[in-house]
């Protein structure tokens, strides 16, 4: 089979999906992640990224977070759906989180209440159903607080900052019918402070870095495909290789007209200075 013509090159193409992704993680960046400016500041929070003495960050290594007071009992997980290695939860109506033999493990915080001597299952967070925000707007280091919803419930985690220790939490709060809040201290609630006005490359770097990633990507998979498939076994492998050697001519090209016509402008002033001397 032939090799197929040169097809039109993609830089412009990877350009606007690097700059797609960089709008898009701009502004909050999912369920854990969080980016806010203050002032000249830019905050940055990630959750579920590992810190020294916190592998998994947030997450609970155990699969789940536990709180019981009273008659009530309170599972959760941030940036992930349960896990159950050991204690799941035991309890009715567990259909819309995993069913009765995997209580819990298709959602992200349940809560067991005692109603008539019967423990009562209720799914008050989802994963796919979460928001982050500040604490404190107006300060930022304070922590995040981590909002799941359910279709009828919903939990409100508050992480705050705190570098020192992980306190977890021991207890739980219901306002209305089925909306419970907690809060507990960890490393990772606290942000990661960007000066938004300093030397650091910022989201210029992390978009130039995309773009490097897409390229050799594209001409990676390119080479292999064009190598395999298309038993192309020479440098012709590499994909668009006559735009990639000419490359550097038209970036060349860009500069030199314009160079060229001041230089020319300039000998021909001075050939008219120079003859009216003469």
């Amino acid at each position: 089979m032939p090799a197929p013509g040169p097809r039109p090159p993609l830089p412009l193409l990877l350009l606007a999906a690097a700059c797609s992704c960089g709008l898009a993680g701009a502004g909050g960046g999912g369920s854990c992640e969080l980016s806010v400016a203050r002032g000249g500041d830019l905050y940055n929070f990630a959750l579920a990224a590992p810190t020294p003495a916190h592998r998994h960050g947030v997450l609970s290594e155990d699969g789940f977070y536990k709180v019981a007071v009273n008659d009530s009992i309170l599972w959760f997980q941030l940036c992930d759906e349960m896990l159950f290695n050991f204690d799941p939860p035991i309890c009715l109506n567990c259909e819309d989180c995993g069913g009765p033999l995997r209580c819990g493990t298709q959602c992200s915080a349940l809560v067991s209440n005692n109603i008539g001597g019967y423990d009562v299952c209720t799914t008050i967070g989802s994963l796919s159903k979460s928001h982050l925000s500040l604490i404190d707007e107006s300060n930022p280091q304070k922590g995040v607080v981590v909002k799941m919803f359910s279709s009828k419930c919903s939990i409100s985690v508050s992480v705050l900052c705190d570098s020192i220790v992980a306190q977890v939490p021991d207890k739980f709060f219901i306002s209305g019918d089925c909306d419970y809040a907690t809060t507990f201290k960890h490393p990772s609630g606290c942000a990661r402070s960007v000066s938004a006005s300093g030397s650091g490359w910022g989201w210029l770097g992390t978009l130039f870095i995309t773009i490097l990633s897409l390229l050799g990507g594209y001409i990676l998979i390119g080479a292999v495909y064009r190598y395999y498939f298309l038993g192309i076994h020479s440098v012709e492998a590499i994909p668009n290789l006559e735009f990639w050697i000419g490359l550097p001519r038209r970036i060349k090209t860009m500069f030199v007209p314009a160079t060229r016509s001041r230089v020319s402008y300039s000998r021909d002033a001075l050939g008219a200075y120079t003859s009216g001397n003469h």
